[in-house]
């Protein structure tokens, strides 16, 4: 059952891979931004899919993130999401990411409940029109 409270805990390293070069969002060897996002958006998914209905899963709706501080390559990272809030099918989650040294990114991230099947199908159908 969802509920508020439920907590969601990462840590990855920093590799080549995550970088601003890398991923096309600036040019500097640092943990980039896209990269945060999406450590964000699995450590909120991961967090809740055991309580979801089968045939279920979330998606990501909306991010409000602060990117403060920059991160090299080789340094662990720690992301921990929080559900804040449950409404109907809508899920809110407030965020952190830190480094080794302190504070990287912090907000908040929205997803929402859906069938899966039905989901896809819809995205698929797009390709038909």
């Amino acid at each position: 059952m969802l509920s508020e409270g439920i907590l969601g805990k990462q840590e990855m390293t920093v590799t080549q891979k995550e970088t601003a070069e890398v991923l096309k969002s600036g040019t500097l060897q640092v943990f980039a931004t896209p990269a945060m996002i999406a450590l964000i958006e699995e450590t909120a998914w991961k967090s809740v899919a055991p309580e979801l209905e089968e045939g279920c899963a979330t998606v990501g709706t909306s991010l409000n993130i602060k990117h403060v501080s920059a991160t090299p390559v080789g340094m662990k990272v720690f992301c921990t999401t929080r559900l804040i809030e449950v409404e109907g099918r809508r899920l809110m989650f407030d965020v952190e990411v830190s480094d080794e040294k302190g504070k990287v990114g912090a907000g908040t991230h929205e997803r929402f409940i859906i069938q899966s099947d039905k989901f896809q199908q819809k995205a698929d159908d797009k390709l038909k029109e």
